[in-house]
């Protein structure tokens, strides 16, 4: 299974793809689980990362050349990590994939959604996520937290830019190849009752039924 996390900056996506990596850890001690970032995740994944959000340049980096790193990036990822665990019947967690893709060069960014898809085809390797869970949050709830510490070029944007993203994920999620994968999560509230959101929606999936996260989650 392949379990990815998604929307704008400060929704709490990387704290809680990590806590559901640990609770799956704890849970199934003996199943093929890896936890994986975008972009990122191997040593060439994240020396694109750096040089794709790199802040240090008086160059702007045109919208295709961000569609195609970010592509670079995820094919290295899906070959070392994804795919291997996929196919020993295993579960991979990530933070972000494809779908900010389309949220940031597609909609933010003005480039045609088919380009964004094509470019990625070959780099999912015909592989999309089970599930997406959107972690969706006030705009402005999200820009108040602290964000990456390495910092990077998306989070020097102004409020405006990620109103525009998170349309964006709005607009991508009804898009036929992303709406069949989609879970909204109303990502307010605490870290543990958001987490409890995530189990709840997580058990009543189609694929994740075998798990019961739900009722362990309670007891």
């Amino acid at each position: 299974m392949y379990i990815a996390f998604e929307w704008v900056v400060g929704t709490g996506k990387s704290t809680q793809s990590k806590r559901l990596y640990e609770y799956i850890q704890k849970k199934y001690p003996d199943t093929p689980l890896e936890f994986v970032r975008e972009p990122g995740g191997t040593e060439i994944a994240e020396s694109i990362r750096r040089m794709v959000q790199w802040t240090a340049r008086k160059e702007e980096m045109h919208p295709l050349t961000d569609a195609y790193l970010y592509a670079a990036a995820r094919v290295q990822l899906m070959q070392a990590k994804i795919k291997p665990i996929l196919n020993q019947w295993g579960i991979v967690v990530a933070d972000r994939c494809f779908v900010s893709s389309l949220a940031y060069q597609w909609y933010a960014q003005g480039l045609w959604i088919e380009k964004v898809f094509l470019i990625n085809r070959q780099a999912l390797l015909d592989c999309l996520p089970d599930v997406v869970l959107f972690m969706d949050l006030d705009i402005e709830v999200g820009l108040s937290r602290t964000f990456d510490a390495d910092g990077d070029k998306w989070e020097k944007k102004n409020a405006d830019f990620f109103r525009t993203i998170e349309r964006g994920y709005r607009e991508a999620s009804k898009h036929p190849q992303v709406a069949p994968l989609r879970e909204n999560i109303d990502a307010s509230g605490t870290q543990d009752e958001v987490r409890q959101k995530l189990l709840n929606a997580l058990t009543w999936h189609r694929l994740w039924n075998m798990f019961s996260l739900a009722d362990e989650a309670h007891g």
